[in-house]
């Protein structure tokens, strides 16, 4: 009896055990099919053969061949994809060459002997060939695959993705349609699941999903929709466009080294002042840079608009003409109204010059670090060049030759330029600066010696004191 009833209770869990299994199979049904209808990768991928684009083996670095090859020959697939594919197909030289593979990390690193792992949120092989690195990535899958290895924050952020899949997954993980490209070494085809080579030709910037959605995710695709579109003159589909403005706050999540990162991407590559534009134009650049937005908002007669644009110009034109940019130039200039601000407010105090700067400089950059992580290197390099700007006033005595031999006078002097330029500064001092630097030692000094005083009493006094000691010593003599 009591076995039986044991038997019989078994029997009724079972049944409870495969109804609930039943249930919750027919739901994961109803949503992988409701998935497969949103993206249908099997019947929206298109091959392009060799014949039908542009891009050419001789195109392709020789070290990312290799990797292609090599991965090819271990029994694995492999392909090129993103920017470099997307960039070869306008005919440009890529800066970089990704490999996306279905070995995973640690297979690629035993198939490459020069091979580093990096990363957490998402693992990464780099193949190093001397200072070049090709960097291997495995194909990403869907994420109710491995939960346990992909984690968001509450926002919806994504803060660790190591699942692992198969192309086709893979391309739904990319972030734009123009950089879900793929690039067979197999057969030099280009593979296409999301129309990206349609929206390639029409010059547009589409991203793949709901954008509300992958923003959320991570709130830098919106930085690097702006970058992209700047950079590729391509215009934002308005889907990607129309949440931008509801989901920039959540750029405020991001690590602020992270936005150190990216803002060095998107004003030093060439195209500053149009990215400037439009970063301000979706509410991003505030979040970037906070104090300098607030200056913009109250600017008198276009100042400062008018000095970041002219440094932006500049370094567009710098960049244009194969020269260096160097980040804390750029960096100076957006956070010098906001010293100069703070600083006046303290000389109105009655705090002396040199010490309110350096007291501005230090509230403004203590400010800033909270949003975009500068560097020490850079911020020091910023305080120095705000720190020169009064000491260009002082040009009598043995002041100007210190100053020309300091080691960060010619960034200092272009500032100093730079705020002639826009109003910030009298032009007579930046003229006289240019002239002292090309004058020879002896006209040096002569623009260094102080202005004679018209009156000659100094003299007349030191005659008249000697002729009394003369005539003293005379009278005693008799």
């Amino acid at each position: 009896m009591i076995v039986g009833y044991n038997v019989s209770n078994d029997i009724i869990n079972t049944n409870k055990t495969n109804k609930v299994t039943a249930i919750l199979n027919f739901f994961k049904k109803l949503i992988s099919s409701a998935k497969n209808e949103a993206e249908p990768v099997s019947t929206q991928v298109r091959v392009y053969s060799r014949s039908e684009h542009n891009i050419s083996h001789s195109q392709i670095s020789e070290n990312a061949l290799k990797v292609l090859y090599k991965l090819q020959k271990e029994g694995f697939s492999a392909y090129l994809v993103g920017g470099c594919v997307r960039d070869l197909l306008l005919g440009r030289e890529p800066k970089d060459f990704d490999v996306v593979t279905n070995a995973d990390p640690e297979q690629i690193k035993r198939v490459f002997r020069n091979c580093r792992l990096i990363g957490r949120r998402f693992r990464l092989a780099h193949v190093h060939f001397g200072r070049e690195v090709i960097e291997v990535a495995t194909f990403r899958g869907a994420s109710e695959n491995q939960q346990d290895k992909q984690f968001l924050n509450k926002e919806g952020r994504l803060l660790r993705d190591n699942v692992y899949g198969t192309i086709e997954e893979d391309v739904w993980r990319r972030d734009f349609t123009v950089n879900a490209l793929y690039y067979n070494i197999k057969d030099f085809s280009v593979v296409d699941y999301v129309s990206g080579m349609v929206d390639h030709q029409a010059a547009t910037l589409r991203l793949i999903g709901d954008p509300e959605t992958r923003f959320r995710e991570d709130p830098v695709r919106m930085l690097r929709a702006v970058r992209f579109a700047v950079k590729l003159g391509f215009r934002l589909h308005p889907d990607c466009e129309k949440p931008m403005h509801k989901v920039a706050d959540s750029l405020s999540s991001i690590p602020s080294a992270r936005l150190y990162d990216e803002s060095l991407k998107l004003f030093l590559s060439g195209y500053a002042l149009q990215t400037f534009e439009m970063l301000r134009h979706y509410g991003l650049f505030q979040i970037l840079f906070p104090s300098t937005e607030n200056c913009l908002s109250v600017e008198e007669e276009g100042f400062p608009r008018l000095l970041l644009v002219k440094a932006l110009e500049n370094s567009d034109n710098r960049i244009a003409e194969g020269k260096t940019v160097t980040a804390y130039f750029l960096f100076a200039a957006f956070l010098w109204e906001s010293v100069q601000v703070r600083a006046k407010e303290k000389m109105a105090r009655g705090l002396v010059e040199f010490m309110a700067y350096q007291e501005a400089a230090n509230e403004v950059i203590s400010m800033q670090v909270k949003s975009t992580a500068l560097p020490r290197h850079i911020t020091l390099a910023m305080r120095e060049v705000w720190s020169l700007q009064p000491k260009f006033n002082a040009r009598f005595g043995s002041k100007p030759s210190r100053l020309l031999t300091h080691p960060r006078f010619r960034a200092a002097y272009d500032f100093l330029l730079l705020r002639s330029e826009t109003g910030g500064a009298d032009p007579e001092v930046a003229k006289w600066w240019a002239r002292y630097q090309e004058a020879d030692e002896n006209e040096q000094r002569k623009m260094t010696q102080p202005p004679r005083k018209a009156s000659g009493g100094k003299s007349n006094r030191k005659r008249n004191y000697r002729g009394r000691v003369k005539k003293n010593a005379t009278e005693g003599d008799v």
